[in-house]
């Protein structure tokens, strides 16, 4: 079994010391997003887990933790999204300076396969059109040259939940806009030209569109391949019903919960409300079988 911890949520960056716990413990438990009355019980044993994938825009609070995780014996890796977008569209992310010097010191101690760039999502504001996003690639993927193997990119999706927030940034002039076909064909042309150019496989998720064309194949970000390479397990291949048709990801346990990341991301599809996210995060109690709230096992 894979788990992912978590597509909802930033773990490593405000849950740390609970997910330690939940290792310590063995299990955690989870209600269905759809149906709080359910409430699964997930192992975290070292005999049921076969990788942690853990999804991150700041790993420092776990990093203090990941000797014990080693101990333990459990595989991971990290998605670690760097995009140093303009501050109205991620208001309370770390700086981007210290997120790269984090970045490097995570590669130096488990080494560049585990730590996988994130360039996602790629969001076309007034504040950050497609040369922003040029520039801005090519200057963090020089800065991170050595320290990963893989980047990923996929374009923005437009949820609803979303929509009249970002609608709402026009007023400070950093709106949605759209990237004309051209412009972003140029786009993903550069910036496959310029992964190629510092050492790194660039791959989509979850992208509808074809960038095959664009020199950047389909990839998974919960991967058989790489947990087969890296710590020389052989998983299911099968792709998670669960995820998007477009994603290639294999199957995975989601561990995190909706409404409880605090770093405001504009665009972010797993926060429909920053205040509920806030409210949710003073509810944590880190002794808890479950993120938010106490769930106990039934």
């Amino acid at each position: 079994m894979i788990i992912s911890a978590s597509r909802r949520t930033d773990i490593p960056a405000f849950y740390a010391k609970w997910m330690i716990h939940r290792l310590q413990a063995g299990f955690c438990t989870v209600p269905n997003p759809f149906n709080r009355t359910q409430v699964a019980r997930i192992s975290l044993l070292p005999s049921d887990v076969d990788a942690i994938v853990f999804w991150t825009r700041n790993p420092r609070p776990l990093m203090r933790y990941l000797p014990e995780i080693d101990g333990l014996g459990i595989p991971y890796y990290f998605q670690f999204t760097v995009l140093g977008l303009p501050q109205e569209l991620d208001p309370k992310v770390p700086p981007l300076e210290s997120t790269v010097r984090t970045f490097r010191g995570l590669s130096e101690s488990i080494g560049p396969r585990r730590v996988i760039w994130r360039y996602d999502p790629i969001v076309f504001s007034e504040k950050s059109p497609a040369e922003y996003h040029r520039d801005r690639f090519a200057a963090i993927a020089h800065d991170l040259a050595g320290s990963t193997n893989r980047v990923v990119v996929s374009i923005v999706d437009r949820y609803r939940k979303t929509e009249r927030r970002m609608n709402a940034l026009r007023d400070c002039g950093a709106g949605l806009i759209d990237c004309a076909p051209k412009a972003l064909a140029d786009l993903m042309r550069h910036l496959a030209a310029i992964a190629a150019a510092n050492q790194m496989e660039i791959v989509s998720c979850a992208e509808e569109m074809d960038l095959t064309v664009h020199d950047i194949r389909p990839g998974r970000c919960i991967d058989h391949e790489l947990i087969k390479q890296a710590f020389g397990k052989d998983v299911s291949a099968a792709k998670d019903p669960s995820q998007r048709p477009a994603c290639g990801c294999v199957l995975s346990r989601d561990i995190g919960m909706y409404d409880s990341c605090l770093f405001g991301c504009q665009y972010c599809y797993a926060t429909g409300s920053f205040e509920r996210a806030a409210e949710n995060y003073r509810r944590h109690d880190p002794r808890s079988p479950s993120l938010i709230g106490w769930h106990d096992p039934a």
